[in-house]
C-alpha cells in the first residue's frame, strides 16, 4: 500500500491535533487525516479545515474497522496517564495496530508540535504519574543565543536534553560522546528534526572524545569557549561497575574532575552535573564514584569566579533508560520470558526522562553556584509491579502467559534507594519539583588527598610503583576508607572480594 494513501485518525481536535493535521496535509507524505476523534460534545460533528469531528472516542473507535496500516495519532498535551492508557486501551481493543503519541508534551504547549515528533506508544506513556508540564521556551531563557555542551549526548539522558535543548533557541549545541554510534544516531536525529521544522536554528557540532584525556577535555573546552555545560557523561551500569571498578572511578571521577577543572580555567558560566541516588550512602563502586562526583563539583564551587554557577541535581531511576529494567523486560517478554525480577521487595523512584530532563533544565536556570537540588519523584515503585504492568501492557497474563522469576539482588544492589541524607533536609523551592538540599554535612576525608591515593590505580605514571596500576582489591580498600557505607555493605555481604 502506498504511504500517502495510509488513513491517519488524530485523537485530540484541539491546537496539537490541528497543527499535526496542517503538517500532514502540507507535506503529504504521511497519509491523509481522515478524522479527529475528540470527546468534546461541542465539536462533535463538525468539520476543521474539511476534516469530520467524530466522538466520543469510546463510542466510535469500535465502529471504524482500521486497517493494519491505518494510524491513531495521540495529541492531547494536558491528558494525565490514566486517561492515555484508557485511550490506548480502547484503540487497542478497537483494532488498531499503530498507535502514536506526542511525548515532547512541553514543546506542543510551547506553540510547536510536527508529526515527526510522535513516537509509538510504550510501556512510558501509562506508567507512573502526570509529568509536571514546564513552558520549555521559558525554562531554557538562559540558554537563549548561548553555546551548550552535553557530554554524553548519545545516552538516555544526554540525548533528551539535546533535543529539548534544540527547541531552547542556544546558538550551538555542542554533543560530546566517546561512542560514535551514539552520537552520530543523536546527531542525526536533532538534523532531521530541524528539517521537519521541529526547534529553531542551533548550529550542532558532533565530537568525539573522550574526558579522561584531560588535556583534550582542556582543549575541547577551550575551544568550544562553551557558556553552559550538562554533564551527563558517566559509567552506570552497577553490576557491571562492580566487575571493573578501576573503569569507574577512572572516567567517572577524574573525567569528572577533568571536566571541572577546564570550566573553571575557560570561564564555563553555567555546570550542571546529573547526580543519583546511588551517591546516597553508597553501598557500590559506582555509586561511590557518583558520590566523589557531587564533593568534586562542591569543591568546583568554591573556587568558582562571581560569573560562574556550578551545582548538581540528583535523581532516582528514570523509565526508558538504555541498560535499565524496562527494556530488558519488554524483551523479555517479546521472547516469551520469563520476566526477571531481583527481590519482590525491591523499590525504586522512577520518572520519565523528559520530565527529568524538563526539571534539569529548569534546575540549571535557577540554581546557585554551590547548591545542591533533588528532583521530586513521588513515592517509590516495587519492581514486582512494574513487572506485572508491563505485562499486562503487552496484552498478556501473569502466570499464564508470562511467569515472573525471582533471582537475587546482584551485586552493589540494595532493595531500597534514599534519595537523600536526613541532614540534606530537602526544602521546597518556587518552582515544582526542584527541591533545594543542605550542603553543610562535612566530609571526613581530604578530596584532594583521597585522589592522590586512587590516581596511581587508574592511570600508569613513568617510574611509579605499576604494581598499584589497575589494583582493584587497593582501589576498594581506599574507597572503603574514605566511605564508610560502603565498608559496611562490603562485610554485610561479602561483596569487593
Amino acid at each position: 500500500m502506498n504511504r500517502s494513501e495510509t488513513k491517519l485518525y488524530i485523537i485530540g481536535a484541539g491546537f496539537a491535533g490541528q497543527m499535526i493535521a496542517d503538517d500532514i496535509k502540507r507535506k503529504k507524505i504521511f497519509g491523509k487525516t481522515t478524522a479527529f476523534i475528540d470527546d468534546d460534545k461541542n465539536i462533535i460533528g463538525a468539520k476543521i479545515d474539511g476534516v469530520p469531528v467524530l466522538g466520543p472516542i469510546e463510542n466510535i473507535a469500535p465502529a471504524l474497522n482500521p486497517a493494519p496500516s491505518d494510524e491513531a495519532i495521540l495529541a492531547i498535551p494536558s491528558a494525565g496517564v490514566e486517561r492515555i492508557k484508557s485511550i490506548y486501551e480502547t484503540l487497542k481493543k478497537s483494532g488498531f495496530v499503530k498507535i502514536k503519541i506526542l511525548p515532547a508534551i512541553s514543546q506542543v504547549v510551547n506553540g510547536t508540535a510536527h508529526l515527526v515528533q510522535a513516537r509509538e506508544i510504550d510501556p512510558l506513556d501509562i506508567l507512573g504519574r502526570t509529568p509536571v508540564t514546564i513552558s520549555l521556551k521559558e525554562s531554557l531563557a538562559y540558554l537563549r543565543g548561548k553555546r551548550v555542551l552535553i557530554t554524553g549526548a548519545g545516552g538516555s539522558i544526554g540525548s533528551e536534553l539535546s533535543r529539548q535543548l534544540l527547541s531552547g533557541g542556544a546558538e550551538r549545541l555542542y554533543l560530546f560522546g566517546h561512542g560514535e554510534n551514539s552520537i552520530y544516531q543523536i546527531d542525526r536525529e536533532l538534523r532531521l528534526l530541524q528539517q521537519e521544522g521541529v526547534g529553531e536554528k542551533a548550529t550542532i557540532v558532533p565530537i568525539i572524545g573522550d574526558m579522561k584525556d584531560k588535556e583534550y577535555t582542556r582543549y575541547i573546552i577551550r575551544q568550544t569557549k562553551c557558556d553552559a555545560i550538562f554533564h551527563c557523561a558517566a559509567y552506570k551500569h552497577v553490576p557491571m561497575m562492580e566487575e571493573n571498578p578501576v573503569a569507574a572511578v577512572e572516567n567517572n571521577v577524574f573525567g569528572t574532575k577533568n571536566l571541572l577543572d577546564a570550566a573553571l580555567e575557560f570561564n564555563v558560566k553555567k555546570f550542571i552535573l546529573i547526580s543519583t541516588d546511588k551517591a546516597v550512602r553508597p553501598v557500590s563502586v559506582y555509586g561511590a564514584s557518583k558520590f566523589l562526583c557531587e564533593k568534586l563539583l562542591l569543591q568546583a564551587a568554591e573556587k568558582a569566579k562571581k560569573s560562574q554557577a556550578f551545582m548538581f541535581a540528583r535523581f532516582g531511576n528514570v523509565l526508558g533508560s538504555r541498560g535499565s529494567i524496562l527494556p530488558l523486560f519488554m524483551e523479555q517478554i517479546k521472547n516469551g520470558g520469563p520476566v526477571t525480577v531481583t527481590d519482590p521487595r525491591m523499590e525504586r523512584f522512577f520518572m520519565t526522562i523528559p520530565e527529568a530532563c524538563s526539571l534539569v533544565l529548569q534546575t540549571g536556570g535557577v540554581g546557585v553556584n554551590g547548591e545542591s537540588y533533588l528532583l521530586d519523584m513521588g513515592e517509590p515503585i516495587k519492581i514486582k509491579d512494574l513487572a506485572e504492568q508491563i505485562i499486562k501492557f503487552s496484552g498478556l497474563e501473569v502466570g499464564k502467559d508470562i511467569e515472573i522469576k525471582y533471582t537475587g539482588a546482584r551485586k552493589g544492589e540494595r532493595l531500597t534507594e534514599p534519595l537523600w541524607l536526613k541532614e540534606e533536609k530537602p526544602e521546597p523551592t518556587a518552582f515544582p519539583k526542584v527541591l533545594r538540599m543542605d550542603n553543610s554535612a562535612k566530609r571526613d576525608f581530604s578530596l584532594d588527598g583521597l585522589l592522590q591515593k586512587l590516581e596511581p590505580i587508574c592511570f600508569a605514571k613513568s617510574g611509579a610503583d605499576m604494581k598499584l596500576y589497575r589494583n582493584a582489591k587497593e582501589l576498594r580498600n581506599i574507597l572503603c576508607e574514605a566511605i564508610p557505607s560502603l565498608k559496611e555493605f562490603y562485610e554485610k555481604t561479602g561483596e569487593g572480594e
